[in-house]
């Protein structure tokens, strides 16, 4: 894309209700957002909140006994834990789950994107309720990692 056109795009986005936008061209990623709301950011961001805002959100992690991973959004999209609405959603708290198994599907621009656990564990959190819109990075689900 040339400057000209993501400048008219941009200015297209401004003036329109869309909330998010994202397009991938090849090489070229572009992604717009009116969100104020800001969703859990990389582990580096997130450590310059909390030393900003002072809060005991490291108080947190010594409640844990058992360290536990996120699975994150890989993309932008709407989560869907279910394969089909009056379908058993595709993991519970408590399930055990194998690397590979397929935990979510995220649609972005009407491509459905399935989320697979990158290793083995018991589902111990599920951050996301179905259908909700989702950002990179976004924790989804926490693991107990076997």
């Amino acid at each position: 894309m040339e400057f000209k056109e993501i400048q008219a795009l941009m200015q297209s986005f401004e003036d329109s209700d869309i909330r998010e936008l994202e397009i991938t061209q090849d090489s070229f990623q572009l992604y717009l957002s009116k969100n104020k709301q800001t969703h859990k950011l990389p582990s580096s961001v997130n450590k310059v909140e909390n030393d900003q805002h002072n809060q005991p959100a490291e108080e947190k992690p010594k409640k844990k006994t058992v360290p536990t991973k996120d699975i994150t959004a890989p993309l932008v999209g709407t989560i869907y834990l279910q394969p089909k609405p009056d379908e058993a959603p595709y993991v519970k708290n408590g399930s055990h789950i194998k690397k590979g198994d397929v935990v979510c599907v995220i649609e972005a621009m009407k491509m459905m994107t399935e989320i697979k656990s990158p290793f083995d564990g018991t589902v111990t959190a599920i951050h996301v309720s179905n259908e909700e819109l989702v950002e990179v990075e976004q924790p989804l689900f926490s693991i107990e990692e076997d």
